[in-house]
Formats: C-alpha cells, structure tokens, sequence
C-alpha cells in the first residue's frame, strides 16, 4: 500500500524507536478498565474542553499538560519519542506532521479516522494525509486567506474591493497616485507561511511523494508567478516592502498608511490587538482570484490532533481526538474558550458563529462568507523539511528587497536548499 511505502520513505531519516509492546494493538484497556490518555495542547483553555471530555467519558480520561506551541512542541515531542515517553495525543501544525512522521512519533490512524474524513472540507484533509492513504491527525483549526480592506479609506479613494490579482495591482497603483502616503499592503519577507497560503492558492505544489521518492518544487511555476507578480510590485513601488508584526506595521495600519491585508481567518484578532483606533471599519471578501470567475483560496496557519505511534491506547486516543474537533459541544467549547475556527465544516456554522467578530460588528455576513471561503482552500502537502524552505524564504526574500533583485531568484535558492537538505538526510529525491 501507498501508506505503508510512506513509512519506509519517512524513515530515511533517523528515527526514534517505538516503545510499544511487540503484543500491543493500540485498542486501549482491558473491557471494564479505565483507559489514562495524555494530551499535550498550546491552545488557550483547552482545559475546558478536556474536563467536558472527562465528565461525560469516565472510562476514558484525558490528562492534560500545556505546551508552547509552534517549533518548541515539536523540539519536544521529538525528544519524548525518542527517550520513549511521548504523550498519547498532541497538537501539531500542519506543516510540522511531516516531520514528526518522519522520526515515527505519529501513528496512521486512517482506519480509525475514516469516519469522520466527510466532516472536514477537501483541502483540510489532505494536510493530514501527506498526500497518501495514511492518515496522521484529525484536523483541529483552518486558516482560509481572505482580503481585509479599509471600508472608509477604500470610498474616500473611490476604489471598488479587487475581485482578480489584476484589479489588485490596478488598485495598488491607483492608492499611490491618490494618496501617496498611503500602500494597498506590504510584502513580507518575514513571514514565509503567508507567502506559502498565496502559492497554494495559485496552484502550487512543493512537496509529493510516490513510492519511496519525494518530488520537490518549490519553484514551480505556480509560485513563481506569484514571486514574480509580487517582486513587480514591490520594484515599482505599488506597495509597501515592510516585514508583517513590526511596531512600524502595527502603526502603519493603524494611521490608514496601509489599507488592505490579505491574511487569513484569525486576522480580526491581530487587528483588534495591533491597530484598535481602526475598530469598525474594515471588512472581509474573498481573496483576488488569478481567473477571473474562480474560487479558490489557501491556508496561513492551523492545527490538528495527532497520535503518537508509542501510544497504547490509539483506538481510544482517535476516539478523543475526532470528538474534541468534530462533535459539535468541544467545537463550541473550542470557539468559545480557545478562540479557535474550527476545521470541522458543521462548526462553522455553529451559533457560536452566527455574529460577526468586535472588530467587524458592520459585517453581518462575516462567518457565513467565511465558511465558503474555507470550503475553497487548495490542498496542500507538506514535506519533512519545512523549517529549512521557510528559513531561506526569509534570508532569500530579505536580499531580493535588500538588492534589488528578482523574487523568481529568491524562490530559486528556497528549491536549491530544500533539496540539498532533504538529500542530506537521507531522502530520496526525484531529480
């Protein structure tokens, strides 16, 4: 099977012997014992969440221990595999599922996943399966690209929303010609995972695997075409060159200097936290299509629920995990505690959901458009070597704004060290 050759694949790298016993199925305590899981989780109050587990699942319980998120929990769990005490349960970045599954700290739990796959929007679900059969986390939270644009500052220049990536280079220039104070936007060289949701949207493709060999192509058509669309802006001075997350971006959006963000679902809170004298008035449309009349967005961020492969309970761990991110009481929970947009398609049309953010109080239809929004993020597959493609797309974007170059170079490097890294460690890679 397409699965099984995966893990010959992944196990190229060197990889953390799993502690389970040679007997052990996974299939939890004996009949009439109580089955003790471990889940390690950053989300905030996801305590809530687990103690309504617990309460209503006595012979399941969940024990829960904070981590901090991003690159650190992966550092950890890597370590705990490998000294051979992992947690049972763990939440994991999309783009981190490659890695984990590479040192074998994650189990395929597509038999026991498969029921609730119908739950998750396409695009979603291909996150967690690496592009095979297997299947290695149960969505937990997306993150569709949407367009957030100034609705004062957009009728004061008599600018209409942008519906393709040409009427957003028109729109960029004409912010300039009218107001030259102000940008559209900004390109980011600081933040590869935004650069990496315009890709996708566009069609790209980085990793893939068939067999036992990777395909990498970072610099496929697809994002060279955005690298090349957003380095022609940038040389011309359509938009602003300032990194994302900067005292001067956090001002600058919140004196009108800039006036639109592509981003993704859980903007409302980076703009409510970053530019407050701005409440009220931005909105939300879809992202600027490449064809006019398509419909397609991709992702900036999100998570999922992931089993380790030491665990001796993995039948009743999935059972945890489709529950907290699929039943509609922990996706209410989810939303209401942990400020979390739910993967799961039923969830985003939870009550919970039914008003628009704070920020965003003008814009009834916030979450309805969301939800379709979502329901049109690109698939996307991830390969074992995420953090060396996204640390050379802030070294290489950085020198082609710095020097003046094109961004297809940038994109060129990003594909050159990709490669060479994966290869070093023992991946085999199509030519």
């Amino acid at each position: 099977m397409k699965a099984k050759l995966l893990a010959v694949v992944l196990a190229a790298a060197l990889c953390a012997a799993c502690t389970s016993d040679p007997g052990d199925d996974g299939q939890g305590a004996p009949p009439g014992g109580k089955v003790e899981l471990s889940f390690w989780s950053w989300a905030p109050n996801i305590d809530k969440t687990v103690d309504a587990w617990n309460a209503g699942h006595p012979d399941i319980h969940v024990t829960l221990s904070k981590q901090a998120g991003g690159g650190d929990i992966v550092t950890k769990l890597l370590t705990a595999a490998k000294a051979g005490n992992p947690p049972d349960l763990a939440q994991v970045e999309y783009q981190s599922l490659p890695t984990l599954v590479s040192n074998d700290v994650l189990a395929d739990i597509a038999r026991e996943a498969a029921p609730v796959k119908d739950k998750f929007a396409d695009g979603v679900w291909q996150q967690v399966t690496l592009g095979t059969d297997a299947v290695y986390a149960i969505p937990q939270d997306s993150g569709p690209m949407m367009l957030y644009y100034r609705t004062d500052e957009f009728a004061r220049l008599g600018l209409s929303v942008p519906k393709t990536w040409d009427e957003f280079a028109r729109t960029a220039r004409a912010v300039r010609q009218k107001a030259p104070k102000k940008y559209l936007t900004t390109f980011s060289a600081n933040d590869p995972g935004w650069f990496t949701g315009l890709a996708q949207q566009a069609g790209a493709a980085w990793w893939g695997i068939d067999g036992e060999t990777w395909k990498v192509s970072v610099n496929d058509a697809a994002t060279r075409k955005v690298a090349d669309y957003w380095g022609g802006l940038v040389a011309e001075g359509a938009v602003d060159k300032q990194p994302m997350y900067t005292p001067a971006w956090n001002k600058a959006l919140n004196d009108g200097t800039l006036i639109a963000w592509p981003s993704a679902i859980w903007a409302p809170g980076v703009l409510a936290g970053n530019a407050p004298a701005t409440k009220g008035k931005w909105a939300m449309a879809p992202m600027p299509q490449w064809t006019a009349g398509e419909n397609r967005t991709g992702s900036w961020g999100g998570s999922s629920t992931g089993v380790t492969a030491a665990s001796k309970n993995k039948a009743a761990a999935v059972k945890f995990a489709a529950w907290m991110n699929a039943d509609p009481a922990a996706t209410d929970l989810l939303i209401s505690q942990s400020a979390i947009y739910p993967a799961a398609r039923a969830a985003q049309s939870s009550p919970l959901l039914a008003q628009p953010p704070a920020f965003f109080a003008g814009q009834k239809d916030f979450y309805p458009s969301a939800k379709a929004i979502a329901e049109t993020a690109s698939g996307f597959v991830w390969g074992p070597n995420v953090n060396v493609a996204y640390d050379t797309y802030k070294d290489a974007f950085g020198k082609a704004i710095t020097g003046r170059t094109p961004f297809a170079g940038a994109v060129d490097t990003m594909q050159a060290a990709t490669v060479a890294d994966m290869q070093k460690n023992g991946f085999k890679v199509a030519s």
